[in-house]
């Protein structure tokens, strides 16, 4: 399938990281899956560190409100909070409870290498950066995750993970994503003009998204058993 539309800016950092963003959206991993041959105890223990990685993904967003130029911006950033804390993190739970792993076990799980590289990285984006730098930083994940879902969606394979692919490529989501494009598109333009691609910031933008495509491909490896 052709990648979704989420707008002009994710398409062309896509574009420029193209051999990483296929390692991350076609991981062996992504393929388990989909055709359901990813052994339970490792869709497990990467729920677990996924669970950790949201509430930090979740305090990077939040910090977005902050980093914000316009109340439209706050707002955008906002519901994307409530999204991860109430929807997103909802389903972590609800697995793992089936699979009889409690909330205060999975609240505990230890956080893992590759999950600390990804999540201090992305909070450093927004820590030390702007509006921008923390979009880049946080666009693979948000996108990523929405393209693997609309692509296993799509695929007639009977796999017991397609609750997993159900949300991520579900309506719900696939909207969340093009609102996220719409975003990253509106404050490129805003803080950069029509032709960013022009300017040397652009790169620099690249080059986050660049990064943290290589730290999402990564941490699919916490999904071994």
């Amino acid at each position: 399938m052709n990648a979704p539309d989420y707008g002009r800016s994710f398409a062309s950092w896509r574009e420029a990281c193209a051999a990483p963003w296929q390692a991350y959206t076609r991981h062996p991993f992504v393929e388990g899956l989909g055709d359901g041959s990813l052994p339970r105890a490792g869709f497990l223990n990467y729920l677990r560190q996924d669970y950790v990685f949201l509430m930090h993904f979740s305090r990077a967003w939040s910090l977005a409100v902050v980093k914000a130029d316009t109340l439209a911006e706050m707002q955008a950033a906002s519901a994307t909070v409530h999204a991860l804390l109430h929807h997103e993190m909802a389903l972590h739970v609800s697995i793992c409870e089936a699979a009889g792993i409690s909330r205060a076990a999975l609240a505990a799980t230890e956080e893992a290498p590759q999950n600390l590289a990804y999540t201090r990285f992305v909070l450093e984006a927004g820590y030390s950066g702007d509006f921008l730098d923390l979009l880049a930083a946080l666009a693979p994940c948000v996108l990523g995750y929405g393209e693997i879902g609309a692509r296993l969606l799509g695929q007639a394979a009977d796999t017991p993970y397609r609750d997993w692919i159900e949300t991520y490529g579900g309506d719900e989501y696939q909207q969340l994503c093009r609102d996220t494009g719409a975003l990253i598109d509106r404050a490129v333009a805003d803080r950069l003009g029509p032709a960013p691609e022009t300017l040397p910031r652009w790169n620099q933008l690249a080059g986050r998204f660049a990064t943290a495509t290589r730290l999402e491909a990564a941490f699919w490896e916490l999904g071994q058993p």
